[in-house]
């Protein structure tokens, strides 16, 4: 049977809704424009036109001046009756370079379309319109005469560098004619120039310091090798601290690392009372089972005890996350299991791991990457800035190789202690001055 099809009756909306268009209020003290805009001549200029000017690569000073020239179709020819006399301007008022402004020729991206030039009369709504020129001006650097040298002169110039520079490209070898050419290729620097016979380098012409104040100019703007350093540094995944500290112990802190009100909320009273009833109870972390009872019988037991909790939540955190969807992404366990998984952990600390080192319920490669430079750091102020790896690394479930890196990260070394027989151990150590990775720039094939 066929469906019976219900006609979509029409929303009569009420009728005082407001418009959805805005409506234009003319205000007292404007005068009142034609709402026609009407062209009243469309001129073209037989010797002199107006020139639309561009100047790509190039910074032209206002005070330069053209002159025009034009070059007339010979008469009778085809050429004359369709095409415009070519206008070129040039300008010589600059003190070091030679300016051209040219029409795109034909085959050019714009030779097909045409510019014009408006000038519109408010008052009687009239515009005015002319054909103009489209043109791009270039920049030569003006060829300067060398004056002419006595050959006597010449030769008696000629320090033992040159000498032996000419008997190089003369007889020697493959190698030694490129050296000699990447010589000749980098003279243009004052401070690798071939010296003169009184030792001192020479003096830059007109036309090399015309190209190097051009590429001052293009230069100016661009990232330093140091700017580079700096942005790869805040990208990277490591925790915040004060690199320009005078003492270790104000680098990386605690309530830097964690926060103050995280750091408030964080219980540690089963520890209290498991110290002082002198209980070692096992914990899941293997370092916080060795640095439980010394941080509590320690200086600042309270402080100290809650970044060792913080520490283990991160641990418990990181080993609960499972492999995502996508290659190298892990998959955060939902909020029922994750408070079950950080007991005791209060629902703002658990909130705060969450949002820190995971997006929309998933860690990346960066979050990863950030909960084992934070548990380094942390690591390393709980032991006092000197420790064995081993611990950590088993909670972490990371290598050797893999500790160092994420350590290095943050500014530490690593040592390698060796024992009596085979046995060696890993000892991560953070001090002044602090060592960062530096960052590979590869040069680019020729």
């Amino acid at each position: 049977m066929a469906e019976h099809k219900e006609k979509k009756r029409k929303h009569h909306g009420d009728a005082n809704t407001r418009p959805k268009k805005k409506v234009a209020i003319q205000t007292p003290s404007e005068p009142a424009q034609p709402s026609i805009v009407k062209v009243s001549s469309v001129q073209k200029a037989k010797s002199c036109p107006p020139v639309i000017a561009t100047s790509p690569g190039l910074v032209v000073p206002n005070a330069v001046k053209f002159q025009a020239y034009t070059k007339q179709q010979p008469t009778g020819s085809r050429k004359s009756k369709a095409a415009d006399s070519g206008l070129l301007l040039h300008s010589s008022s600059h003190g070091k370079l030679d300016y051209t402004a040219k029409e795109d020729g034909p085959g050019g991206r714009e030779s097909h379309l045409k510019h014009y030039i408006g000038v519109f009369d408010p008052q009687t709504g009239q515009l005015s319109v002319m054909e103009a020129k489209k043109m791009a001006v270039r920049g030569v650097v003006r060829t300067q005469e060398a004056p002419e040298e006595d050959p006597a002169e010449r030769q008696a110039s000629k320090t033992m560098l040159q000498l032996r520079n000419n008997l190089g490209e003369a007889f020697g070898t493959k190698k030694a004619k490129k050296a000699l050419a990447a010589i000749t290729e980098n003279a243009i620097a004052p401070e690798r120039a071939v010296a003169d016979a009184g030792g001192n380098p020479k003096k830059l012409n007109v036309a090399s310091q015309a190209l190097m104040e051009s590429i001052n100019d293009v230069t100016m703007g661009m990232a330093s090798k140091e700017d580079l350093q700096a942005a790869a540094d805040a990208a990277k995944p490591v925790p915040p601290g004060n690199f320009n500290a005078e003492e270790i112990q104000d680098v990386y802190t605690i309530e830097e690392l964690i926060g103050g009100e995280i750091l408030n909320a964080i219980p540690i009273k089963d520890w209290q009372e498991q110290i002082k009833k002198q209980q070692n109870k096992a914990t899941p972390s293997q370092f916080t089972s060795t640095r439980l009872v010394p941080i509590g019988e320690g200086p600042n037991p309270v402080h100290r005890l809650k970044a060792l909790r913080y520490l283990e939540f991160l641990v418990r955190f990181v080993k609960a996350a499972r492999p995502g969807k996508e290659r190298g992404t892990k998959r955060v366990p939902p909020r029922d299991k994750l408070r079950e998984i950080l007991q005791p952990a209060p629902e703002p600390v658990i909130e705060n791991i969450r949002r820190k080192f995971s997006a929309s319920g998933e860690m990346r490669k960066f979050h990863t990457d950030l909960v084992y430079t934070y548990s380094c750091a942390l690591a390393s102020i709980l032991s006092n800035y000197t420790f064995d790896t081993a611990p950590i690394r088993y909670d972490l479930g990371l290598d050797e190789k893999q500790f160092a890196q994420y350590f290095k990260e943050i500014g530490g070394k690593i040592k390698i202690a060796k024992e009596k027989g085979s046995n060696r151990r890993q000892i991560a150590v953070l001090a002044l001055p602090l060592e960062f990775p530096k960052v590979r720039y590869q040069r680019p094939r020729q």
